[in-house]
């Protein structure tokens, strides 16, 4: 093993760390990437493994990604204001599979195309399945103060609910 590699890096099944392991996605029309290696630096920042798998995430892989490494928790992060039409979608999916039904699956970032006006999109995707809303604009505070709690609370627009 390289010096460059880290430890138990090849190992998926393995926790690594105290943390959560947690699997870092966008919505299938998203090519968007820094805003996933910014979440995978504030999450092992936070202690927490990652498993980044990218943009432009069909449904299909992203369901085969949860049970190959069986994360704790799902992060899925949009850009470019489809997060709500594609979100919806996948998690509708995600939540048709048994075994990933209770994964606990967090959905942020510009989730709909009108800016600022309009959004609101929190209760929608609660309805559909999400765990967990967080629409732009409001930062990083909510998303952290939710995975620091031992047990997080639904958190929609940025209140709990």
């Amino acid at each position: 093993m390289s010096s460059l590699t880290p430890t138990g890096a090849n190992l998926p099944a393995q926790r690594q760390s105290s943390g959560r392991r947690v699997l870092v996605s966008s919505v299938s029309s998203d090519s968007h990437t820094w805003n996933l290696v910014f979440l995978q630096l504030l999450l092992e920042e936070m202690g927490h493994e990652v498993v980044n798998i990218g943009a432009c995430v069909p449904d299909e892989l992203l369901i085969s990604e949860c049970r190959r490494h069986n994360p704790d928790m799902v992060v899925v992060s949009s850009v470019n204001g489809h997060g709500f039409l594609d979100g919806r979608r996948m998690i509708g999916r995600l939540r048709d599979e048994a075994d990933l039904a209770d994964l606990p699956v967090v959905i942020g970032g510009k989730l709909g195309i009108r800016g600022g006006e309009g959004g609101g999109y929190g209760a929608e995707l609660m309805a559909a399945g999400f765990t967990a809303v967080f629409e732009d604009g409001e930062g990083v505070a909510d998303f952290r103060r939710y995975l620091e709690s031992p047990k997080p609370v639904a958190i929609v627009g940025g209140a709990a609910a």
